[in-house]
């Protein structure tokens, strides 16, 4: 018999619905023999459709290289023997070196309850500080923006459904027909403006629709923000009753804006006067209208700043919580909102709380049942942690969970090095990733389809993931890991004594407890459990007790900071960390394929994905090429001043003369951050992935 069971697509935070269908015996639960197959169901956010990568999904479930026993040095070991292993280990150096000697990194893609308990085993089981995910490479500069603005960092305050009404859409730094396809189903009544220095498929959908494309330099999207600023401000389009009743800080942001007029911002972002005033008039006087950030305005070493720029360019229009309009940021991993709120961040807790707060170590510990005093304070963020592995002052261990930072982390060629160098390296993966294969210790644990939770996906919606299939014999879920370390690591050195139910391996038990570890923080979930999941219930957070009914559309009424108004802040601008020169005379940024999706770890393994997109490429104008000696279809070597990447030279006549375009899905030689700059924005600590300065060479 066939079973199936509706769930969500592993990859984007678009999470739309789809339904695991699987041949075999349904008798005792998931199925757990026969292929597996995956189709579209229709839900708000895809409104029935899937991309490429949600549709070959499946394929990776009986994948020929999937892991099912865990490997010490290579060789296949029981269960008992590998966290045995790791638990000795962990402990040596603990009383060796102290609890900071050992780290934990996750990701984005794990699910509330695994992300909740990462955080929570880093800081009660081991200890340590030392906890980051790679969440830190994507969404961070939007957060840190979103709450100073608005006090609160959810990446759309509003359902996506929003905007299928919508008159105008701006689309900063997105290229979402490519990263969420289904997306542009919410778009097409809307006129469209891309802001991107490439002409993405994003781009070029919208100019053939009537709508408009931008293209500022790579680095220069503040001075575009703060030019457009200007035009709605000195040309009439400031809606004063709006800032003066909901906003607070504009006089401000106005001082840092007012020497951005436009024709300044033209002469070092290189989009014109006239598309600025027409961006600007489209956004003051549609009547529905919106402004969304990505990656593109993000990845920079002054992401923050930028992001600000924009929101308070929302804000002078009168866009954020106004019934109709908005302004929001696009998350990108699948659980990119979930993962950054339940503390596996170095400087959170659960709940979107500061560790540094004392009312919400109180909070935490006493859900914990461990001293608040026995909490560590914060760590290092993500690249800063890579950095610092196997340096004196820095952890010997490492163990990661649901990330390939070997390919996804900028300078990876340094970051390779720096996991070398660890005494103990422990990746729990469902396949052999790049940094799985560097590990002393692989764990293998399940996929999406084979284990229950919930996702959060970009509109704060809270999401059921369910098991359609039993996993592989062998594999264990990450929760049943955490719980098995835990039990052998025993007591701290310390003398705190680790709860004996401090890890949950039911993800139902495990959300029950984030619920109460989330009550009265910004983001609280209290309200939410899988019953009213099961029901149907649509619960975006906050949701504080079981009869709310969640807050689909935040700042309606007011914005999250204590005295309920939105903060304009003033911004200066800044350009990329490093300069092009005669030695490195072109801008590189990356971003992603239609095919591939994050490290390429799991669509790289999916024949009809390969197919589609094969290798990794170099998208540059033919004069450039022709310059570096180079022709379409040619092998080239794209250097920067930290290495160099190989890549197949792609002739495109829409590109700007000054740029190359890197897809950063691939591995070994191929992989575009062994390009990029480490540079980090001083608030956020996101690395700069959209600009650094490459020359072009003949491979």
């Amino acid at each position: 018999m066939t079973v199936g069971t509706d769930t969500h697509c592993p990859y984007c935070a678009l999470q739309c619905g789809m339904t695991v269908t699987v041949s075999g015996s349904a008798s005792s639960g998931p199925a757990s023999s026969g292929p597996a197959s995956v189709a579209p169901r229709e839900f708000p956010t895809n409104a029935g459709g899937l991309c490429q990568k949600g549709w070959t999904s499946a394929s990776l479930l009986d994948h020929p290289e999937r892991l099912t026993t865990p490997l010490l040095h290579g060789s296949p070991v029981s269960w008992d023997h590998a966290l045995d292993h790791v638990a000795r280990r962990l402990t040596g150096l603990r009383a060796a070196y102290g609890p900071d000697a050992v780290a934990v990194f996750g990701g984005g893609g794990l699910t509330n309850e695994k992300a909740y308990l990462l955080g929570k085993f880093a800081r009660v089981a081991l200890g340590t500080s030392q906890v980051d995910y790679n969440g830190r490479f994507c969404m961070s500069s939007a957060a840190a923006a979103g709450n100073r603005a608005f006090g609160v960092d959810r990446g759309l305050p509003f359902p996506v459904t929003d905007l299928d009404q919508a008159d105008v859409v701006v689309l900063a730094g997105a290229n979402v027909a490519e990263t969420m396809p289904p997306l542009l189903s919410h778009l097409h009544g809307a006129k469209q403006v891309v802001i991107d220095p490439r002409y993405s498929a994003t781009a070029r959908q919208a100019v053939e629709a009537g709508g408009l494309h931008l293209r500022p330099a790579p680095g220069t999207d503040l001075a575009l923000a703060l030019g457009m600023l200007h035009v709605a401000v000195a040309e009439g389009y400031l809606d004063r009753s709006y800032v003066d009743a909901r906003t607070t800080g504009f006089e401000a942001a106005w001082r840092a804006a007012a020497p951005w007029w436009p024709e300044r911002a033209e002469r070092v972002c290189g989009v014109s006067v006239a598309e600025q005033r027409e961006v600007v008039r489209l956004l003051a006087t549609s009547a529905r209208r919106y402004l969304l950030t990505a990656r593109g305005v993000e990845q920079h070493a002054h992401g923050v700043d930028t992001v600000s720029a924009w929101i308070n360019l929302a804000l002078a229009l009168g866009l954020p919580g106004v019934p109709g309009s908005g302004f929001g940021t696009i998350t990108g991993q699948g659980n990119g909102q979930g993962g950054r709120e339940h503390g596996q961040k170095a400087d959170q807790l659960p709940g979107y709380r500061s560790i540094s707060d004392d009312a919400a170590r109180e909070h935490v510990a006493s859900v914990w049942g461990v001293p608040a005093a026995s909490l560590p304070g914060p760590g290092r963020s993500a690249v800063e942690l890579l950095g610092a592995l196997g340096r004196p002052d820095g952890p010997r261990a490492l163990l990661v969970f649901g990330a390939n930072p070997v390919v996804s982390a900028p300078d990876s060629a340094a970051v390779a090095r720096r996991l070398k160098s660890l005494d103990l390296l422990v990746v729990a993966d469902p396949f052999p990733s790049e940094t799985a294969r560097l590990a002393d210790v692989v764990l293998p644990v399940t996929q999406w389809a084979e284990e229950d939770g919930t996702m959060t996906n970009l509109e704060g919606r809270v999401l059921r993931r369910r098991r359609a299939l039993a996993p592989p014999p062998g594999v264990r879920t990450d929760l049943e890991v955490l719980a098995g370390l835990a039990l052998r690591l025993g007591p701290r050195p310390d003398g705190v004594p680790v709860p004996a139910d401090a890890f949950p391996t039911r993800p139902e038990a495990a959300f029950d407890e984030l619920r109460r570890a989330s009550a009265g923080g910004l983001a609280d979930y209290s309200g939410i459990s899988y019953p009213r999941l099961e029901s149907g219930e649509a619960l975006h957070w906050p949701c504080p007790s079981p009869d709310h009914p969640g807050t689909p559309r935040l700042f309606t009424d007011r914005f999250a900071h204590p005295d309920g108004l939105a903060r304009l802040v003033p911004v200066e601008y800044a350009g990329p960390a490093e300069s092009v020169d005669e030695e490195y005379p072109l801008w590189a940024t990356t971003g992603r394929v239609l095919a591939h999706y994050q490290s390429g770890a799991q669509t790289r393994r999916v024949a009809e994905l390969v197919a589609v997109a094969p290798g990794s490429f170099v998208e540059v104008h033919p004069d450039t090429a022709r310059r570096a000696g180079l022709s379409d279809g040619e092998a080239a070597r794209v250097v920067s001043r930290r290495g160099a990447a190989l890549a197949v030279v792609r002739c495109a006549p829409e590109a700007r003369l000054d740029t190359v375009f890197l897809p950063f899905h691939f591995a070994a030689e191929q992989a575009a951050n062994l390009v990029t700059n480490p540079a980090l924005d001083p608030i956020s600590r996101m690395p700069e992935f959209k600009a650094c300065a490459v020359r072009l060479e003949s491979a």
